[in-house]
């Protein structure tokens, strides 16, 4: 398995504007009606990696965490569907995540958010200005530490009570989104 880091793009870098399909309800979910009162988590996700079904079970909690803390979160599968048929939007259907889980077909919102790996988190203050980009946690498949969310749920936490940005944003790994060719 192929370990890429994310990109780790500039804090305070906007939000990208998207409108995508979430696969299990058929809606459209566009960036401009979100509205989101405390901030906005976007993260790039898949069904295949396993990176992505090592969190899996903390990505559950962490929804079900902060579902009502005013900060939204919405998941994006950007791989090439066709190369990874699990990652398309049948198989996306079948996930009980308690967010959107939106199919980027043509991944230009992986592209313009700067994903590079699954996963790949970006969280937004409410008026879409970056504040963190990194890992979830210290755990890996192979290294044996508790998944916890421990990194993204303290950039959540700070954005919550006003704090500064965390200083040391370590940069996700996972697998490379697969891009189409």
């Amino acid at each position: 398995m192929a370990l890429t880091p994310s990109n780790m793009i500039d804090l305070g870098s906007p939000a990208a504007p998207f409108s995508l399909p979430d696969p299990r309800t058929g809606k459209q979910v566009d960036l401009n009606e979100l509205n989101p009162a405390k901030g906005l988590l976007v993260m790039f996700i898949c069904n295949h990696c396993p990176f992505v079904k090592h969190i899996e079970a903390g990505l559950i909690q962490l929804g079900e965490d902060f579902r009502d803390s005013g900060i939204r979160i919405i998941a994006i599968s950007s791989n090439d569907a066709i190369a990874h048929p699990a990652d398309g939007p049948g198989e996306m259907a079948l996930k009980n995540y308690p967010f959107p889980y939106l199919y980027d077909e043509t991944q230009s919102v992986a592209k313009a958010y700067g994903a590079a790996c699954t996963p790949d988190f970006f969280l937004f203050d409410a008026a879409l200005k970056l504040v963190y980009r990194g890992q979830f946690d210290d755990s890996r498949p192979s290294n044996g530490l508790p998944v916890t969310g421990a990194d993204l749920r303290a950039a959540m936490d700070l954005l919550l009570t006003g704090g500064a940005p965390l200083a040391e944003q370590k940069p996700s790994i996972g697998c490379n989104i697969k891009w189409r060719a």
